[in-house]
């Protein structure tokens, strides 16, 4: 009588009837593994510039802006909680001291409003109180900054 041979990954078995069920577990989880392991590989190919942008805006974020800002919902520090800040008008959370001048300012924070204000805040709402922050000059830096904010503070 000849006997089938069953490959499962590296495991070789004679055939499924006399195989041991710790073997044949082992074996189905390989091919599991193998089957789904391109997939997933596949995944982090397409996804991974889209992390690493996130990446490179919260990098951003934390050397030009944390020191007086925060993401986390009600945490006003010199600077007022950038949670949700996009659709927001200017100085309008509750419980900050905004300057006068950014109270009466009547913008609305969209990604070209503040791409423009973190360019250079003085031309957007002159008066404000972001002294002494005077903009950020690459155009590069300022995109991963609005482009953190969009995404990271909701």
């Amino acid at each position: 009588m000849e006997c089938e041979l069953l490959r499962f990954g590296n495991v070789v078995v004679r055939d499924s009837s006399t195989a041991h069920p710790i073997m044949m577990r082992y074996a189905v989880k390989q091919m599991i593994a193998l089957s789904v392991m391109p997939s997933v590989v596949g995944w982090m190919l397409l996804f991974a510039p889209a992390m690493a942008q996130d990446g490179d805006g919260q990098l951003a974020f934390n050397n030009l802006c944390r020191t007086c800002h925060t993401l986390k919902a009600g945490d006003n520090r010199l600077g007022p909680s950038l949670h949700e800040v996009i659709g927001r008008k200017s100085g309008s959370l509750p419980d900050f001291g905004y300057s006068e001048s950014m109270k009466k300012a009547d913008v609305v924070w969209d990604k070209s409003n503040l791409d423009r204000f973190i360019a250079n805040p003085d031309q957007i709402v002159p008066g404000n109180n972001m002294k002494p922050f005077s903009g950020v000059a690459t155009a590069e830096e300022r995109a991963k900054i609005v482009s953190y904010l969009a995404t990271a503070a909701k």
